[in-house]
C-alpha cells in the first residue's frame, strides 16, 4: 500500500499542482448580453427537459442565483442530494464537485445526473483511492469505517457510515457511546477536531482539503486584533490553530445560519469565499470579512476559493442540457453499498434530532453531557 497516498500532496501523477491544473480550465468570463441570452436559454431547457438545478455554496454567484430563480435549490452536499431525490425532476443537473453528482446518484439512481465539468473533483476524494483505502480499512477489521461525504462512491461502499460536518459530532459520538473504535477518512482536520470533541478511538487517513488548508492562524490573530467585535467563523475542515480561534465551528449551513442569526455586524470567515455570496443575500447589512489564507509576503491574502468548484460555467450547464454530456453513471452494485452508508446517516439524524442539534449548537465539547 502506497502510504504517500494518505496525505494528498497537491499535484497529479505529472507533478502539476492541482490548483494549476483546474484553474486552467476556469470558465471565460462572459459579456452582459452573452449571460443573459445563456441564462434564458438554460431556464427554458430546465423547462422543456423537466431537469432541475442543484448548487452548492461554493460554486458562482450567478449559478446560484439561477438555481433559486428556476425552483432548483442552493445547499451543502447532502442537501443537494436530497432535494433532488424529493423533487419531481427527472433530470438533476448538479454544480459542485464530482461526489456531489454521485450522491446525487447514489439516492436517485432513477434520475439522469448531469454536471457542467466532469473534471471539478475534491483533493480529499483525490485524497483517498478505492484501493488504497479497502486495503487500510481490512488491515484493521475491529474498527467501524466512518467516512466523511467528500468522497467516492467506490469508498463510500466500503464504509459503515457516511457523515457530513453538521452530524459527523453526533454520530461519533454516538458510536464511542457504543464502545465502537473508528477508521475514519479522509480529512485529518476534521477528524482530529471530532477526536477531541468527542473522545472517541479514531485511527485517521491523512487527507485535507487544499482549500481550508491554507487559512493560517498567526494571521488570523492580527486580523482579529483589527476587528475585535468580529465573530470568528471557522470550517472544522481548517487546521487545529485556525479552529482554536473560532467562535464558532461549523458547516457550510451553519456557518450561515450563524451570520444571519447572530447579533454580531462583522464576521471573519474561514471557509471557500463562495459561501460569501448567500451570506450577503441573507444578511445585506453586515459585515464579512475572508480569513486570511497566506502571510505578509503573499500577494493574495485571501485566496479561499476551489479551483474545481470554479469550473463550474453558465456554459457548462447549458452545453450539459443541450448535449446531454457530464452524465453520472455509477455501477449498481458500488451505488447500493454506497446507499447503505448515507442511509444509515440519514435515518440517524431523523431518529436522533436532539443529539444532533446539540452537537451543531456552536459544536462545543461534552455533547453528551446534560
Amino acid at each position: 500500500m502506497n502510504k504517500e497516498l494518505f496525505d494528498y500532496p497537491l499535484q497529479d501523477a505529472r507533478g502539476s499542482t492541482c490548483i494549476a491544473q483546474a484553474w486552467a480550465k476556469v470558465p471565460p468570463t462572459l459579456q452582459k448580453d452573452e449571460k443573459a441570452q445563456i441564462i434564458q436559454t438554460i431556464k427554458s431547457e430546465l423547462i422543456k427537459q423537466n431537469a432541475v438545478l442543484v448548487a452548492h455554496y461554493y460554486v458562482d454567484g450567478d449559478i446560484q442565483d439561477l438555481a433559486w430563480e428556476t425552483g432548483g435549490y442552493v445547499a451543502d452536499s447532502l442537501e443537494m442530494a436530497r432535494f433532488g431525490k424529493n423533487h419531481s425532476a427527472q433530470k438533476l443537473i448538479v454544480a459542485g464537485v464530482k461526489f456531489m453528482g454521485e450522491s446525487a446518484k447514489i439516492l436517485s439512481p432513477e434520475k439522469t445526473v448531469l454536471m457542467p465539468d466532469l473534471d471539478a473533483t475534491c483533493s480529499l476524494d483525490l485524497g483517498c483511492p478505492a484501493p488504497d483505502f479497502i486495503e487500510f480499512c481490512n488491515a484493521h477489521p475491529d474498527r467501524e469505517v466512518v467516512v466523511y461525504a467528500n468522497t467516492s462512491a467506490a469508498v463510500k461502499a466500503r464504509a459503515d457510515w457516511m457523515v457530513t460536518s453538521s452530524c459527523a459530532l453526533a454520530i461519533v459520538h454516538h458510536l464511542k457511546e457504543q464502545g465502537k473504535k473508528i477508521l475514519w477518512a479522509p480529512d485529518r482536520h476534521l477528524g482530529r477536531y471530532i477526536q477531541d470533541q468527542t473522545g472517541a478511538d479514531m485511527l485517521l487517513w491523512e487527507g485535507h482539503c487544499i482549500v481550508h488548508d491554507e487559512f493560517k492562524a498567526i494571521e488570523l490573530e492580527t486580523l482579529k486584533a483589527k476587528h475585535p467585535q468580529a465573530l470568528v467563523l471557522v470550517h472544522p475542515e481548517s487546521p487545529a490553530h485556525v479552529v482554536d480561534l473560532a467562535d464558532v465551528v461549523g458547516s457550510t449551513s451553519a456557518m450561515i445560519k450563524a451570520v444571519v442569526e447572530g447579533s454580531a455586524q462583522e464576521y471573519i470567515v474561514a471557509t471557500d469565499k463562495g459561501i460569501l455570496h448567500r451570506m450577503r443575500q441573507l444578511a445585506p447589512g453586515k459585515t464579512l470579512i475572508e480569513a486570511p489564507t497566506a502571510g505578509n509576503s503573499a500577494t493574495c491574502k485571501s485566496c479561499a476559493h476551489c479551483p474545481w468548484m470554479a469550473m463550474n460555467g453558465l456554459q457548462g450547464i447549458l452545453d450539459c442540457l443541450q448535449n446531454q454530456t457530464g452524465e453520472i453513471l455509477i455501477d449498481e452494485t458500488i451505488r447500493a453499498k454506497a446507499s447503505v452508508c448515507i442511509e444509515k446517516m440519514l435515518n440517524f439524524t431523523a431518529e436522533h434530532p436532539d443529539l444532533l442539534a446539540k452537537a451543531q449548537h456552536g459544536f462545543v465539547k461534552n455533547i453528551g453531557a446534560a
